[in-house]
C-alpha cells in the first residue's frame, strides 16, 4: 500500500524503499484507488509515477479499485465511463481491469469480489508475479532518462522554452497524425491481418491521392515492393495551385505581388505538403509488431535503409526495433582464402559486419544521405534525402532516427566494396540524439561525420575532438571546405565538400572507408550485430517490450534447445518420425493399392492390412519432446503469443538450418555441373542423388512440424486412439491448424517430399475452419509454373504475403492461404465470396527432383491445382518455346480433363521477365506464337485423353488478348542490391485487376464443397484414370439440392390436386357433377401450376450454383411438365371410376336411405301414440326398443347378408382348377419376397451346336447363376408385379363397392402375362412353372390384409344389422322429440344435424389429414428431402432396430420397406405431436366447417323468407351450398316428412345448437386410435406420402442392388447411389465357389476381376455388358462406407445361414470391419451422405 498523493512532486528518494518491497516480496497485483466521478491530475500523475518507477510492465498487473460514498454512486460506473475519455483511457491502460467498493470498505460481499478478480488476475497472467528483474529494467531506463535530463539541463536556454518547444512540437505531431486519419488509430495500431484484407482501394494504382488515403496507398504499393511508395503526390497541393492560379486570372488589375506573395508564403506554410518519410514513420508508429515487421521486410526488399533506432514522437523514448529486423536475410558473395568465390546468405540480425556510421553536427548544405546514396547505389535512394521528390522542410518525424542500410558485394568489378558492410545513418542534427550517437560511435568500424568546418569554437567541438582522439577511424565531410581527401593522420580524413563533383567525392569516400577497413587496428575495427545494440542501456527494445513476443521467444528458444547440436540431415528423421519412412510407405502403398487391377482379393486385403500395421507402428512411434513440447506451449498461448511464438520459431528454425542448406546447395550445383559437362556417369548420378536426399533431409521449417502433427493426427483417425505421451485429445490438432490458417499462416496442402495430399488432416482442418468462421465461400487461386519462375514472389506481391521465395527455400509440394475479402469491397465489386484461397505450388519440372519426380507426377500436380483452382495462373519465364512446349501439354491435358468431368475453371499466362514489354507489337507476336502451342499441344493431349477438340478454345473459354500478361523483369538491376522493378509491380497491378474482373463473375466454392473437392480430385488422381474415378462432390450436393427442390414443387402441385379432388369427390357423391374432363383439372391447377413455374424459374436463375443447375434445367422442367399432366390424368381417372361406381352404388345406397326414412316415419307414429307417455323414460324406452328390434329384424330378411370373405382360399381354389396345380405343392410354395436367391426358378436354356468350350461356360454359368444380372433383374420382376398388384386391388375400391372372386382371377392373369412376356425377352433362362404358382401364392398372401381390411369397412357401412346398431341411439333420440311434441321445425332440425354427423367426421378428419400430411412433408426430417437423405433416415433406423429380418426385406423389396419406414415415421411423428399440432388442426378444421353449415344454414334462411319459399326451396339451398364441402344432399333426406316445417329461424337455431354438440362429439372421440381407422386408406397420411415418395427410381445396382437415389423417376442421366454395399448381399458369389462376394462395388469396377452375363466382361469395363450396367456410373475408387462392413460383420452368421453360403476370405477381411461400432456406422451416413 502507497500513498501516491504528492509522489509525483516530492524530492523524497524512495529507491531504498522499492527495492526492498520488490525483492523482498511476490506482488501479484497492484491495486490502484481512485474515488469514483473525481479523476484529479494527482490521480493521473500516480499512475504515471507508478509507471515511471516500476516500468511499463507493470500495467499488466494494476487493477483500478474506484470507491463511492452512496449506492447511487456505484449505479453510475457506466455512464461517466462513456462520459469521461480520461477516465476511459486510464482503464483501458491497465487493460480494461476495475472493481467498485464503498469507501470505507466494509461491504463483505465487494471484498470477496474484489479478492475473485484479484485472483482471475494473477490466473490471467500466467501466475506469473512482478519480479525484481522487471523492476531493475525499469530502474536502468530511468537512470538513463535522468541521465539526458541532468545533461539537457546544463544546456543555455530554459526548461520552459524547452517545454513550450515540446508542447509545440507535440502540436504539430498531433495534426500529422489527424491529418493521416491516424489521430483515432495511434493508441490502438494499424494491425497487419486488417491491412492485408482485399479493399477496393487495393485494385487502384495511385500516384497522387488525398491527405487521409496517404497510408492506404503506402502500404498498398510497399506490400507489392513497389518503391515508389514513398514517392506519392497528394491531390490537394496540386489542386490548391489550379485554384489559386485562376483566382489571380479573376483579379489581373487589382494584382499586389507583395501581398500575393505573403498570402502564398502563409498558406504554403498552413497546407505543406505530408513529407513521404513522414508517411512511412507515421505507420511505423501506429502499426502493431506483425505490420511493423511486414512494412520492415518489404523495406529491405525495396532495398531502401531500415529503421534501426526511432524516438518515440510524443515522448521522445528510443526504441529498437529488433522484432523488425527477424525476417530479413541478406545474400552476398565472397572471395575465400583460396580465392574460391562462395554465396553467403544470412539472416540480417545475425549478421556480423563492419559498420560505417554517418551523422552531422549543425544546419549543412550538402545533403549527407545522399553522399551514402552515391557509396551504395548511385541509381537508386536507398535513403531518403533532401533531393528526392516530395521532399521538404515540414519533416516532423525523422529526427533523432538511425536507419541501416547494407551493401552486399557480388564478386563482381562493379563492386564498390568488397565486403558486406551495413551503413548507418542518424538523421537531424546529432547535437539534439545524444544517445543515439553515443551507441553508433561506439559501435561503428568507421564514424563519417558531416559539418560545415572543423572549428574549435564550435559547440560539438568537444565531441568531434573525442571521437579523432579515439582509435576508430575518422571520416570528416566538410561542407564549406574545397580540399580534397587529406589523411590528417593514422585513420582520420578529411574531405572538403565544397563545390566538388559529386562522383569525384563518392570515390574518394570510398578508397577511404576500404581503406580504413583493410588497414585498421584489431582493436578499432569493432564487429557490427543488431542483437549488439540491444544491449545498450536507455532504449526501449521492442522483443523485450512487448509481454507476448518475449514469451513467444521464450517458448520458441525452449524448443530449439532440443536441436541444439544435432545433425541436421538427421533431425528430422528423429524428432518427426511420423512424416518420415513409414509415412512414405504408406503412401507408396496407397498408390499401388489404388492403381492394381486388383484381381487378386487376397492381394488387395493384405495390402490394406499393411496399410493398417503402418499406421499402427506410425502410432507407436515415440511423440519425443520436441513434439510434446510444441503442443504443449501452443495450446497454453493466447492467440497474439501464439503468433509470435509461431513466427519465433520458423525464424530460429531459419537461422538453424540457413548455413548448412547453403553448404547442401553449393554442392548440389556443382556435382550437377559436373554431370551435365561429363554426360552421365553412375557415380556422379548417384553422389548428386545421395546431396538430394541430404537437402530434402536437412529442410526443416515451420511447415514439417505442422506436417508432423497432421501425420500424428491421421494415424490417431485410424487406429481411433490417442496417442501415448500426446498432451491433448487428437481430435483438437486440426482446430490448431485452422487457427494458423486464420492467423495468415499457410496449410500444406500436398506433401512435397511424399508427392501425396493428406486428405484426412486436410479436410479435418477444413471442418474445423468452417466451425470456427462459418461455412463461407471461398475463391481459388492456384499457380503453376516451372520451379524459380517467380510464382511465390507473384503471389506475394500481389496479396503481401510472405511465402517462401528464397533459392534455399523454394515451395515443395502445395500450399494454401487464406486472404480475406473486406465487406467493402464485396459489395462495390460484387464479390459473392468472402476469401481468396491462394494455392502457391512446386515447380514443375524441378532440377533436384528429375531423377525422381516424372512427367506423370507433373500431371498429377498440374491436374490437382487446376481442378482445385478457380482460376489458375499459368507461370512461365521468358518465351522460351522448349520451356512452353514442357509446361503447356501438362497444363493443357489438365484442363481437358476438368472439361470431361464438367468443371469450368479458368486460366490466365503469365510471361515473367519479359524484356520491352511495351513494345506492342511483339505482344501480338507472343500472343500469336502462344496461341498456336496451345493449339498445337491440345492436339496432342486430344490424343492421350481421347477426347474431340482442335483448338485450346474447345477446352476452356480463353481470350488471347486479356488473359495473357507479359511481365518485366523483377530487378531494376542487378542483385543483390538491385530494387524491385516498378513496371513490375505495374504488371502486377493490371494482374491483380484482370484477376478481379474474373472472380466477379465466379461464385467460389463454400468452405464445404472445397473439402469435397480436395478429397475427389485426390481420389480420383490416385486411381490413374481420372476422368472415369472423379466423383464431383459438388455438382452430387447441387444435384441432391435440386432433388429436394424437386420434391418441394411435385408435392406442392400433388397438395393442391388433392384439395381439387376431395372438392370434386364431394360434388360427385352429391350428384353435383356428372363428368370430370383433364382440361377443367388442368384449369383449376393453373395457377399452382405458374407458382411452380416462377420458383423453379427463380431457382434456376438465382441460386449460388446456378452455373452448375443450367445445365439440368431443362431436364427438370419438362419432368415437372410430365408431372402435372400425370397427376392431372391419374386424378381424372379416380374421379371418373368414382363416378361409374356411385352409380352401381345408386342402389345400395337408395336402399339405405329408404329404411333410413321408413324407420324415422314409423318411429313418429310410434310417438304419436305414445304421447300421454311422453314423462315415463322407462316406458319410452323399452316401446322403442322393442320396436326397433322389430324393424331391424324386417330389413335383415328383406336384406341379403353381406358374407366374410376368404381370399387364400379363392386363390387356391383358382390355382387348382385352372392351373392344375395339386394342394400338395401349395403347401410347398416359398415366400418369393425372403428368398435369398432365385437359382432355383430357373432353368438354363441349352446351347446347340456349340463347342466344348461353351458348353464349359454354361457348366461355370449355371453353377454361378447367383452372380449374373438375372438375379437382379428377376427381383426387379417380382417386386415391380408387386406394385402394380397393389394398384390394381386399390383401383377395385372394395370398401365401396365389395369383394369379388374375379378380383383374383384377374390377379393372376396379370401375373402370368408379366412372366411370359419377360422370358420372351433376350435372355439363356427360363421359368419354372413352380415360379408362377409361388408369385401367385405370395402376392395373394401380400394383398390379404388389405382386400380384408376394405371387405371389412364394406360391410360396416352397408351391412343392415350393423349399420342400424350403430344408428339406435340417434333415433331414439329423434323419438323421444316426437312424444314431447316438439315442434316439426326443431325435429327436422335434429334429423339433418344427425344426417350431417358422418359427413361432418369424414370430411374433418380428411382436411386434418392432408393438413397433417403437409407439416409432416414440411416438418418431419426424415421425410422432408429428397431421397438420398430419405435412404439415409432408412438405414439409421435399421442399424438402431438391428432386426435382420427388416434388413432382408430391406434388400429384396426396398419399395415395400420404405412404405413400412414412412409409415413408422407417420405414426410416431402423430403420437409426438397429437396435443400439439394434430388436435389443434383438427379443432380448426371442425371450427371452420361448422361455420361453414351455419353460414349455408343463414343464407338459405334468408332466401326463404324473403322468397316465401318453403322447406324444400330452404333445403335446395343448403345442400348446394355445401355440395364440394361435405358429402351430404337432398337425396340423404328423401322420404322424410317435411310437414309443419315452417319456422325457418327456429330451424337455423335448433341445427346451431345441435351442431356444436356434433361438433364437441366428434372432438372427444377423436384420438390416435380412431383417426387412421376412420379414414380411408387413400386419404391417411402415411399413404398420401407413401404415393409422393414413391414416385423415384426404382432401379437397383447390378452388382450389389442398392436402389439408386434419383428423386425423379425415369431421370435423364446415369443411375447412381452415394454410396454402394457389399456385393455379397445380394447372395452373389465367387466363380466356382460357394463363397459370398465382399466387393464394394466401387473397389470392384477398378479391378480386372470378370463377371459373368451370358459371356463374360471386365468389371473396370462393366458398361460394356450393356443393358443395366450401360445405365450405371460407378465411380472407381475405394470409398467404403463403414456402416456395411458393421452390418455385415454384425450379422455375418445371419448372412451366411440365410444365404447357405461363407463369405469370401473372412479371417482376413473380419479384422478391420470388426473396429467399427454401431455408433461409427451410424456417424458414417452423416458423413458420407
Amino acid at each position: 500500500m502507497i500513498n501516491l498523493i504528492g509522489l509525483h512532486e516530492t524530492a523524497l528518494d524512495l529507491d531504498a524503499l522499492t527495492d526492498k518491497l520488490v525483492n523482498e516480496n511476490d506482488i501479484i497485483a497492484f491495486i490502484f484507488v481512485v474515488r469514483l466521478g473525481q479523476l484529479t491530475d494527482a490521480d493521473k500523475m500516480g499512475l504515471e509515477w507508478l509507471q515511471r518507477v516500476f516500468g511499463d510492465e507493470v500495467l499488466q498487473f494494476v487493477m483500478i479499485l474506484f470507491t463511492y460514498e452512496s449506492e447511487e454512486e456505484s449505479d453510475s460506473i457506466i455512464d461517466d465511463l462513456k462520459k469521461n475519455s480520461a477516465l476511459e483511457r486510464l482503464i483501458e491502460k491497465c487493460g480494461g481491469r476495475y472493481h467498485t467498493c464503498s469507501k470505507n470498505m466494509s461491504n463483505q460481499s465487494e471484498m470477496t469480489d474484489l479478492m475473485n478478480r484479484i485472483e482471475h488476475l494473477f490466473t490471467d497472467n500466467k501466475q506469473q508475479c512482478y519480479t525484481s528483474e522487471m523492476y531493475n529494467t525499469a530502474l536502468r531506463q530511468r537512470e538513463d532518462v535522468q541521465n539526458r535530463t541532468s545533461k539537457s539541463e546544463k544546456c543555455s536556454f530554459d526548461g520552459a522554452r524547452l517545454d513550450h518547444n515540446r508542447n509545440g512540437r507535440r502540436k504539430e505531431v498531433e495534426h500529422l497524425f489527424h491529418r493521416l486519419h491516424l489521430d483515432n488509430i495511434h493508441p490502438s495500431k494499424l494491425r497487419a491481418a486488417d491491412v492485408l484484407q482485399l479493399t477496393t482501394h487495393s485494385l487502384q494504382s495511385h500516384e497522387s491521392c488525398a491527405d487521409e488515403d496517404l497510408i492506404q496507398t503506402f502500404l498498398q504499393k510497399i506490400l507489392m515492393m513497389n518503391y515508389r511508395a514513398r514517392y506519392i503526390k497528394t491531390i490537394h497541393a496540386q489542386h490548391d495551385r489550379h485554384q489559386r492560379n485562376n483566382d489571380f486570372l479573376e483579379y489581373e488589375s487589382d494584382a499586389d505581388i507583395f501581398q500575393d506573395a505573403s498570402l502564398i508564403l502563409e498558406e504554403a506554410k498552413r497546407r505543406d505538403a505530408i513529407h513521404p518519410m513522414d508517411v512511412q514513420m507515421a505507420v511505423f508508429h501506429c502499426a502493431d509488431s506483425f505490420l511493423k515487421q511486414l512494412m520492415v521486410t518489404k523495406l529491405s526488399q525495396c532495398q531502401y535503409a531500415l529503421p534501426l533506432l526511432v524516438p518515440d514522437p510524443f515522448t521522445q523514448e528510443i526504441e529498437f526495433p529488433l522484432w523488425t529486423f527477424r525476417q530479413i536475410n541478406k545474400s552476398w558473395k565472397m572471395k575465400e582464402p583460396n580465392n574460391e568465390i562462395i554465396s553467403i546468405i544470412q539472416p540480417v540480425w545475425k549478421a556480423e559486419t563492419p559498420m560505417v556510421f554517418f551523422f552531422r553536427f549543425g544546419s549543412v548544405s550538402s545533403s549527407k544521405s545522399q553522399l551514402m546514396n552515391n557509396l551504395i547505389d548511385d541509381k537508386h535512394n536507398t535513403f531518403f534525402h533532401r533531393h528526392c521528390p516530395g521532399s521538404s522542410k515540414t519533416r516532423l518525424l525523422m529526427d533523432g532516427v538511425v536507419e541501416i542500410a547494407w551493401y552486399c558485394p557480388s564478386r563482381k568489378d562493379r563492386d564498390k566494396f568488397t565486403q558486406c558492410i551495413a551503413f548507418c545513418n542518424l538523421h537531424g542534427d546529432a547535437e539534439n540524439s545524444a544517445k543515439q550517437l553515443q551507441i553508433l560511435t561506439e559501435m561503428a568500424s568507421v564514424n563519417v561525420v558531416v559539418l560545415p568546418q572543423l572549428d574549435q569554437n564550435d559547440k560539438n567541438a568537444k565531441k568531434i575532438q573525442n571521437l579523432y582522439r579515439g582509435r576508430k577511424p575518422l571520416i570528416c565531410l566538410l561542407t564549406e571546405n574545397e580540399s580534397s581527401v587529406t589523411e590528417m593522420r593514422k585513420g582520420k580524413y578529411k574531405i572538403g565538400l565544397k563545390e566538388r563533383n559529386q562522383s569525384d567525392v563518392s570515390e574518394e569516400l570510398e578508397q577511404v572507408i576500404n581503406g580504413c577497413l583493410l588497414f585498421s587496428s584489431p582493436e578499432s575495427n569493432s564487429v557490427f550485430s543488431l542483437e549488439d545494440v540491444s544491449k545498450h542501456t536507455g532504449i526501449r527494445v521492442d522483443e523485450k517490450h512487448d509481454h507476448d513476443c518475449r514469451r513467444g521467444k521464450e517458448s520458441a528458444q525452449k524448443i530449439m534447445s532440443l536441436v541444439k547440436d544435432k545433425d541436421l540431415t538427421e533431425i528430422k528423421e528423429s524428432f518427426l518420425p511420423c512424416q518420415g519412412k513409414l509415412w512414405h510407405q504408406w503412401c507408396e502403398k496407397n498408390k499401388e493399392l489404388h492403381r492394381s487391377q486388383g484381381n487378386e482379393t487376397d492381394m488387395e486385403i493384405k495390402q490394406k492390412q499393411n496399410m493398417k500395421k503402418i499406421r499402427e507402428e506410425q502410432h507407436v512411434l515415440d511423440i519425443g519432446d520436441f513434439m510434446k513440447l510444441f503442443i504443449t506451449e501452443i495450446n497454453s498461448q493466447s492467440p497474439n503469443e501464439k503468433i509470435f511464438f509461431l513466427k519465433w520459431l520458423a525464424i530460429l528454425l531459419d537461422e538453424y538450418t540457413s548455413a548448412d542448406l547453403s553448404a547442401l546447395h553449393y554442392k548440389y550445383n556443382e556435382k550437377w555441373s559436373k554431370v551435365r559437362a561429363v554426360q552421365q556417369t553412375t557415380n556422379e548420378h548417384a553422389e548428386l542423388e545421395r546431396i538430394s536426399r541430404e537437402l530434402q533431409a536437412a529442410t526443416f521449417g515451420l511447415e514439417h512440424i505442422l506436417r508432423e502433427i497432421g501425420q500424428i493426427y491421421e494415424s490417431c483417425k485410424s487406429v481411433n486412439k490417442n496417442k501415448e505421451g500426446l498432451p491433448c485429445n487428437f481430435s483438437s490438432l486440426p482446430s490448431l491448424a485452422a487457427e494458423m490458417m486464420i492467423s495468415g499462416f499457410p496449410l500444406e496442402l500436398m506433401d512435397g517430399d511424399a508427392a501425396h495430399v493428406p486428405v484426412v488432416w486436410v479436410t479435418a482442418v477444413l471442418h474445423e475452419l468452417i466451425q470456427k468462421l462459418g461455412d463461407k465461400r471461398v475463391f481459388v487461386l492456384s499457380v503453376l509454373g516451372i520451379q524459380s519462375s517467380g510464382k511465390s514472389t507473384m503471389l506475394n506481391a500481389m496479396f503481401g504475403l510472405q511465402f517462401a521465395v528464397s533459392a534455399g527455400r523454394c515451395t515443395r509440394g502445395a500450399f494454401m492461404q487464406l486472404v480475406r475479402v473486406s465487406e467493402e469491397m464485396k459489395i462495390k465489386e460484387q464479390l459473392k465470396f468472402d476469401y481468396i484461397l491462394v494455392v502457391d505450388t512446386e515447380g514443375l519440372r524441378a532440377l533436384e527432383l528429375s531423377e525422381r519426380l516424372t512427367r506423370h507426377q507433373d500431371n498429377e500436380m498440374a491436374t490437382f491445382v487446376v481442378g482445385l483452382g478457380n482460376l489458375t495462373l499459368i507461370n512461365i519465364l521468358g518465351e522460351s518455346p522448349s520451356e512452353l512446349q514442357e509446361i503447356l501439354q501438362i497444363v493443357v491435358q489438365a484442363f481437358m480433363r476438368m472439361k470431361k468431368v464438367r468443371l469450368n475453371p479458368s486460366c490466365m499466362f503469365v510471361h515473367q521477365n519479359v524484356s520491352e514489354v511495351t513494345a506492342g507489337e511483339k505482344n501480338m507476336e507472343g500472343r500469336r506464337r502462344l496461341q498456336e502451342t496451345l493449339d498445337e499441344m491440345t492436339k496432342l493431349a486430344a490424343k492421350d485423353e481421347v477426347f474431340d477438340a482442335e483448338c485450346f478454345n474447345d477446352v476452356i473459354t480463353f481470350d488471347i488478348q486479356k488473359d495473357v500478361k507479359y511481365f518485366a523483369q523483377l530487378w531494376e538491376g542487378s542483385p543483390p542490391m538491385a530494387p524491385p522493378n516498378p513496371s513490375y509491380c505495374e504488371n502486377i497491378q493490371e494482374l491483380k485487376k484482370t484477376f478481379f474482373s474474373h472472380a466477379s463473375n465466379s461464385d467460389g466454392l463454400e468452405l464445404t464443397h472445397l473439402k469435397g473437392r480436395i478429397n475427389d480430385l485426390w481420389e480420383a488422381l490416385l486411381n490413374e484414370r481420372f476422368v472415369f474415378s472423379f466423383r464431383n462432390s459438388l455438382e452430387i450436393a447441387t444435384y441432391r439440392k435440386l432433388e429436394t427442390e424437386y420434391s418441394k414443387w411435385s408435392w406442392s402441385l400433388r397438395r393442391t390436386m388433392l384439395d381439387i379432388e376431395n372438392k370434386l369427390y364431394n360434388s360427385i357423391e352429391n350428384e353435383r357433377i356428372h363428368e370430370v374432363s383433364e382440361s377443367d383439372l388442368q384449369e383449376k391447377l393453373g395457377v399452382k401450376s405458374e407458382e411452380v413455374e416462377e420458383s423453379m424459374s427463380e431457382f434456376f436463375e438465382k441460386d449460388k450454383d446456378k452455373d452448375i443447375l443450367i445445365q439440368w434445367k431443362a431436364s427438370f422442367c419438362i419432368k415437372i411438365s410430365g408431372l402435372q399432366e400425370n397427376i392431372v390424368r391419374e386424378t381424372t381417372r379416380k374421379l371418373n371410376e368414382i363416378l361409374q361406381q356411385r352409380d352401381m352404388k345408386k342402389r345400395i345406397d337408395a336402399q339405405k336411405t329408404r329404411y333410413e326414412n321408413t324407420l324415422l316415419e314409423k318411429s313418429k307414429e310410434l310417438a304419436v301414440k305414445l304421447k300421454d307417455k311422453a314423462n315415463d323414460e322407462a316406458i319410452l324406452k323399452k316401446e322403442f326398443d322393442s320396436f326397433w328390434k322389430e324393424c331391424v329384424n324386417k330389413i335383415t330378411r328383406e336384406t341379403p347378408q353381406i358374407k366374410n370373405i376368404d381370399v387364400l382360399n379363392d386363390m387356391k381354389q383358382l390355382l387348382c382348377h385352372y392351373e392344375s396345380v395339386s394342394l400338395n405343392d401349395l403347401k410347398k410354395s416359398k415366400d418369393m419376397f425372403s428368398l435369398p436367391r432365385y437359382s432355383d426358378y430357373v432353368q438354363i436354356k441349352k446351347p446347340r451346336g456349340i463347342s466344348e468350350h461353351a458348353k464349359n461356360a454354361f457348366r461355370s454359368a449355371k453353377q454361378t447363376f447367383s452372380y449374373i444380372e438375372a438375379e437382379t433383374q428377376i427381383k426387379a420382376l417380382v417386386n415391380d408385379i408387386a406394385q402394380h398388384a397393389d394398384k390394381m386391388i386399390m383401383s377395385y375400391n372394395i370398401a365401396k363397392m365389395g369383394y369379388n372372386k374375379t378380383y383374383i382371377q384377374e390377379l393372376a392373369d396379370y401375373i402370368k402375362d408379366r412372366v411370359v412376356n419377360y422370358e420372351q425377352g433376350s435372355r439363356n433362362y427360363v421359368f419354372k412353372k413352380q415360379f408362377y404358382m409361388d408369385l401367385v401364392i405370395s402376392i395373394c398372401k401380400r394383398e390379404n390384409k388389405v382386400i380384408t381390411d376394405q371387405h371389412r369397412r364394406f360391410r360396416e357401412a352397408n351391412d343392415p344389422v350393423f349399420y342400424f346398431e350403430q344408428k339406435s341411439e340417434e333415433y331414439y333420440s329423434i323419438f323421444q322429440k316426437y312424444c314431447q311434441g316438439a315442434t316439426s321445425a326443431a325435429i327436422f332440425g335434429e334429423i339433418i344435424c344427425q344426417k350431417l354427423k358422418e359427413p361432418i367426421q369424414k370430411s374433418v378428419y380428411k382436411d386434418t389429414a392432408r393438413d397433417l400430411t403437409n407439416e409432416i412433408q414440411t416438418k418431419c426430417d426424415s421425410l422432408n428431402g429428397n431421397r438420398s437423405k430419405l435412404e439415409k433416415h432408412i438405414l439409421k433406423s435399421l442399424a438402431e432396430q438391428e432386426d435382420f429380418y427388416k434388413y432382408i426385406t430391406y434388400f429384396n423389396s426396398p419399395r415395400d420397406h420404405l412404405k413400412s419406414f414412412v409409415r413408422d415415421e407417420v405414426s410416431q411423428f402423430i403420437t409426438d405431436t397429437f396435443e400439439v399440432s394434430v388436435c389443434p388442426k383438427m379443432k380448426e378444421n371442425i371450427e371452420l366447417l361448422q361455420q361453414k353449415i351455419m353460414e349455408a344454414a343463414q343464407r338459405a334462411t334468408t332466401l326463404v323468407n324473403t322468397t316465401s319459399g318453403d322447406v324444400q326451396k330452404w333445403l335446395d339451398n343448403f345442400t348446394l351450398q355445401l355440395s364440394d364441402v361435405l358429402i351430404f344432399s337432398v337425396k340423404d333426406l328423401s322420404g322424410v316428412s317435411h310437414e309443419g316445417v315452417d319456422d325457418f329461424n327456429l330451424l337455423e337455431d335448433v341445427i346451431s345448437k345441435l351442431l356444436g354438440l356434433v361438433s364437441s362429439e366428434i372432438q372427444h372421440k377423436f384420438s390416435t386410435e380412431t383417426f387412421p381407422v376412420n379414414l380411408e386408406e387413400k386419404d391417411r397420411p402415411d399413404e398420401i406420402l407413401i404415393d409422393h415418395l414413391c414416385q423415384c427410381c426404382w432401379v437397383q445396382c447390378p452388382f450389389c442392388a442398392a436402389t439408386c437415389t434419383n428423386t425423379v423417376e425415369n431421370h435423364s442421366g446415369d443411375h447412381s447411389v452415394p454410396f454402394h454395399r457389399v456385393d455379397g448381399l445380394t447372395g452373389s458369389c465367387y466363380d466356382e465357389t460357394e463363397c459370398l462376394g465382399a466387393d464394394f462395388c466401387t473397389n470392384l469396377v477398378r479391378t480386372s476381376k470378370m463377371f459373368y452375363t451370358g459371356q463374360w466382361f471386365l468389371c473396370r469395363k462393366y458398361r460394356n455388358a450393356g443393358n443395366v450396367y450401360a445405365e450405371w456410373n460407378i465411380t472407381p475408387d475405394f470409398s467404403e462406407l463403414p456402416y456395411w462392413k458393421w452390418f455385415v460383420f454384425r450379422f455375418q452368421e445371419d448372412l451366411e445361414k440365410h444365404f447357405e453360403k461363407k463369405f469370401h476370405m473372412w479371417d482376413e477381411i473380419s479384422y478391420e470391419w470388426s473396429q467399427y461400432t454401431k455408433e461409427q456406422a451410424i456417424g458414417s451416413l452423416d458423413e458420407y451422405i
